[in-house]
């Protein structure tokens, strides 16, 4: 199973070295994930989507920071080949309830004695908090299964928390 995605890799990187065509609309998914993530204020609390349709790209999820909403869209913008933005960012409700929940779930799921506190060294963890209302939602990836459930119960172990939707997905790749 490693030598496939080892030989993957080797004919990828042949291919661009070579001069191979490479697929627009793939080549734009990655220019968009990539101005994304290195949005300077995106971080555990957020959760940025995408979906690419031709020239049109769409945004979706939810931020805790209204500026972060205009500077995806602004940077989305400044891709080859993207000629609308639809931006449909959901910004969550400033709230210090929401926000204690936030770092106390973070603290829960992160912390140093949680079995998931290596994710955390990740410059974006990939377990993204979610609070609206004090609903907690937990999405991104993670290595197994029993990774996703004790995120989950971390989650639903915080105090003023009404309810945890865990939406993380197993990353198969890792196992």
């Amino acid at each position: 199973m490693r030598t496939i995605s080892i030989a993957a890799v080797i004919s990828s990187a042949i291919a661009l070295f070579v001069g191979v065509a490479e697929d627009p609309q793939g080549r734009m998914l990655r220019h968009v994930r990539h101005e994304l993530v290195m949005l300077p204020y995106y971080g555990v609390f957020d959760n940025l989507t995408y979906s690419v349709n031709g020239r049109e790209v769409r945004l979706m999820g939810q931020v805790s920071r209204p500026s972060l909403k205009q500077d995806a869209a602004a940077a989305v913008k400044n891709v080859e080949g993207v000629e609308t933005v639809v931006n449909e960012i959901e910004v969550l409700p400033t709230s210090p309830m929401d926000d204690r929940i936030r770092l106390a779930t973070y603290r829960a799921i992160y912390g140093g004695d949680s079995p998931l506190n290596r994710y955390a060294l990740q410059a974006v963890p990939p377990i993204h908090i979610i609070v609206k209302n004090g609903n907690v939602t937990l999405v991104g990836f993670v290595a197994s299964e029993g990774d996703k459930t004790i995120a989950n119960l971390r989650a639903k172990g915080v105090s003023g928390v009404f309810a945890v939707k865990n939406d993380l997905a197993v990353d198969k790749k890792e196992k």
